[in-house]
């Protein structure tokens, strides 16, 4: 069993091993404070719905994914037990999501690698990157990687653990050693985004919805000012009382309010703050929700979401993870790799189109046809037979060859005519007998 838990855990400033710096400062009131006056941290971003909506987007379907493993050289599947069942209680989808929401908030996934007595690794448990520190050392025999990872227990405990204990799998960063977190680099952006959220709430909550002002020249008690706003309601309230005509006393006016310009600007900050965090995470505007501004129907949308896994979802998340489970956790030969199929194959038309062009031209089988679709397999050798162009005919086969190889009489007498007629000089003959040929 894991000696780290999952929850993010603070540096205690009454740690003497914790230094007072700007930065445990800043850790242990909940991140940094922004231009905007907000603080932001790998959690509190969250509290912005576009952004827990990329990072859900992303992790979600990278975990969602079929990930298989494969002998190097072929397509025959291989078997992994670690793959296919790598904790005791968490599912592959929920490890592998929460391993990817670790890297699109911190930059950084860790798991820590429980391995049998035989040393083979035989469960992975996940680690908070907030519980973790890495430095590059001299590489050793035992640590040739040369990473070194500081990891802090739920005991306050430093643990010292190389990669032979820990599969980390970085994200984009500038170093070679870690990946650098994107909530950090953007702080700002989302800062900006949180604080238009409050300003917005408080802009609700203080009145600025109100309709008019009912002003009078004198003093009311709170009894007569209900009295006037009942029997206002009960003069204008209502779609039985539309269009017509109020009568004040008492020296009551009516001034309508309005949102002022200048307050209602914020709005449109708010929605290009949207855009900037959906540039942010590489996450197409249609995907949170926002189509304003794009087609929200048709093959527009299908191609935003190829374009998206084409990329960015595939090199930027799914191809290192499928490079760090091979370099680290398959044995020599093997290698992962997730199914795509299932995010590009389109509407079932398309489909139809490339699987009869794929199988007209002998590039795909029944089964091969069938495999992408999730359909079992034709059995016999008919289900795996490819196919050629002319006279679909089995591939490398003369399609006018009888059982000997020989051109069948009929065909072979057709052949030798044409070839004399062809050949017959004009003054003997030759347009004749062609024209008689073509009657």
């Amino acid at each position: 069993m894991s000696l780290f838990g999952l929850f993010e855990g603070r540096a205690s400033l009454e740690n003497p091993a914790v230094p007072l710096t700007d930065q445990s400062l800043a850790e242990w009131m909940g991140g940094p404070r922004t231009n905007a006056g907000v603080q932001v941290s790998e959690r509190s971003a969250l509290h912005m719905p576009a952004v827990w909506r990329s990072v859900a987007v992303i992790a979600g379907v990278s975990a969602a994914l079929p990930l298989h493993t494969y002998k190097a050289g072929t397509k025959d599947k291989a078997k992994s037990p670690l793959l296919d069942d790598p904790h005791p209680e968490l599912t592959p989808l929920e490890l592998w999501r929460l391993a990817y929401v670790h890297r699109v908030l911190w930059g950084n996934a860790y798991l820590q690698k429980l391995r049998a007595p035989n040393g083979l690794v035989k469960e992975l448990w996940p680690i908070s990157p907030s519980r973790v520190q890495v430095e590059r050392v001299r590489p050793t025999p035992e640590n040739p990687a040369g990473k070194r990872f500081y990891v802090t227990d739920d005991w306050d405990q430093s643990h010292i653990l190389t990669t032979r204990d820990v599969l980390h799998i970085p994200g984009l960063g500038y170093d070679g050693l870690t990946g650098c977190s994107p909530i950090r680099a953007h702080a700002q952006g989302i800062g900006l985004a949180q604080a238009a959220e409050e300003g917005a709430a408080k802009l609700f909550g203080r009145g600025n919805l109100m309709s008019g002002v009912l002003q009078t020249e004198q003093r009311l008690t709170a009894e007569q000012a209900a009295a006037l706003k009942a029997g206002w309601r009960a003069k204008v309230g209502g779609i039985e009382n539309a269009h017509e005509v109020a009568v004040l006393d008492s020296g009551a006016s009516f001034h309508p309010v309005t949102m002022p310009l200048k307050d209602s600007q914020f709005l449109e900050s708010r929605e290009f703050q949207i855009t900037e965090i959906a540039r942010m995470f590489g996450v197409p505007l249609f995907l949170l929700m926002e189509t304003a501004k794009s087609t929200s129907w048709g093959t527009g949308l299908e191609q935003q979401a190829q374009g998206w896994v084409t990329f960015d979802l595939g090199p930027a998340w799914l191809a290192p993870t499928e490079q760090r489970i091979t370099k680290e956790l398959l044995p020599t030969g093997e290698y992962a790799h997730y199914a795509l199929q299932g995010l590009l194959r389109g509407d079932s038309s398309s489909r139809a189109t490339f699987y009869r062009a794929m199988r007209d031209t002998g590039v795909m089988s029944a089964n091969d046809i069938r495999y992408l679709e999730e359909l079992p397999p034709i059995p016999g050798p008919e289900g795996d037979t490819y196919l050629q162009p002319t006279y679909m005919a089995p591939l490398g086969s003369n399609p006018l060859a009888d059982d000997g190889g020989a051109v069948p009489a009929r065909a072979a007498a057709l052949m030798a005519e044409a070839r004399r007629l062809m050949a017959l000089p004009d003054d003997q003959g030759g347009e004749d007998a062609r024209d008689d040929d073509r009657s």
